[in-house]
Formats: structure tokens, sequence, C-alpha cells
């Protein structure tokens, strides 16, 4: 029972810091919108492996990897700053497309990538698992049970966010597409901008 409570408490973590809206979940709604379900699902999935993997490295207390990301956040931030800006043009200057027929690794593996140019997510992470910590520490198998849900419930948002945006696809058409992409564009630079704001001031 205790196992279980753990897993659906790590869910929520993952749901939690899922939730709100970012590149990152823009980035998943406009493939969705454009591209169709399987690479908005391909992206979500990468999102939540990212993370889940910074889930493992705050669960099992990898201080020293911790360390080292949080020491190289700088060089992160500006890579996200210029993937950003590069999804910003793309999508500003995007035509509707038809569905794309497959996802494709780079779309998984892109996202994950994307998701860990943010470091400061393990210290999220580590406030919230120093709540869901058994009283004895995080063993081994709590650990792993945490991460889980973590990744269950980060996936099960973008799986939710996905179904809903594809779900109105059809009823958009192209100029409407066409000017969704440019707002999505703007706000790719936008959150750039953002990134490259706190890669400098670090």
């Amino acid at each position: 029972m205790h196992s279980i409570v753990l897993f659906m408490k790590a869910a929520g973590v993952g749901l939690a810091v899922a939730a709100p809206v970012g590149p990152m979940a823009l980035l998943c709604m406009r493939r969705s919108l454009a591209l169709g379900w399987r690479r908005g699902l391909a992206t979500g999935f990468g999102i939540a492996t990212g993370d889940g993997i910074y889930a493992l490295v705050a669960a099992a207390g990898l201080t020293g990897l911790s360390h080292f990301l949080l020491a190289h956040a700088r060089p992160l931030h500006f890579a996200a700053a210029l993937a950003l800006f590069y999804f910003g043009f793309i999508t500003f200057r995007a035509r509707p497309a038809a569905v794309s027929p497959e996802p494709g690794r780079g779309t998984y593996f892109g996202s994950v990538l994307l998701t860990l140019t943010n470091p400061p997510t393990i210290i999220t992470f580590a406030a919230f698992f120093s709540v869901l910590a058994p009283r004895n520490g995080f063993y081994l198998s709590a650990a792993w049970l945490t991460v889980a849900g973590v990744f269950v419930g980060s996936l099960l948002w973008w799986c939710g966010l996905v179904a809903v945006i594809v779900s109105f696809r059809a009823a958009i058409g192209a100029r409407a597409r066409r000017l969704i992409d440019r707002i999505a564009g703007l706000f790719f630079v936008v959150f750039g901008l953002v990134e490259l704001r706190r890669a400098i001031a670090r």
C-alpha cells in the first residue's frame, strides 16, 4: 500500500512539473496541431523522459552530477535559447502541412535534450522529494518507484494535451493554422530571450 501511495504522489509531482505552460508545452501543442498526434506524442514522451532523468538524479542523490549540471547551467541556457530561436524562425515561416506519418527519432531525442537544458529542474524535484521521502530515506526500490511515478504523471499530462489539441485540429483551417504558427513563432522567440537573459544573468 505504501508503494502505491508513493507512486501516486510521485505521479502528482510529474503532473505538477509538466502542467505549467512554457516553451516545451508550446512545442508539443504546435507539433500536435501542425504535424499530427504522432509528432505530438513523440515530443511529450521526450519531455517526460527528460523529467524522469532529472527526477532520477534528485531521488538518487547524485550530488556530483547535480552540481556539474548546475555549474554548467549558463551554456545550457544558451543552447536552449538558440534552439528556441530556431523553432521560432521555422514555426513563423511554416506552411500548413499534412500529418507526418512517422514521428522520427529526432523528434523524441530533440525533446529530451531540450528538456535537459534546464538544470534547475533538479532543485524542483529535490524539493518535492524531500516531502515524499520515507523516514529512512530513498532506498533503491523507492527511488525507482518515485522516478517511474514522475515519468508516468508527466507522460499522462502530455498525452491528455495532445488528445485535446488533435481533437480541434480538423476544425481549424489552413489560414487559422498559419496565424497560430506565426503567433507560436513569436512566443518561441520570447521564450528564447528569457533563456538568453537567464544565461547572461548568471
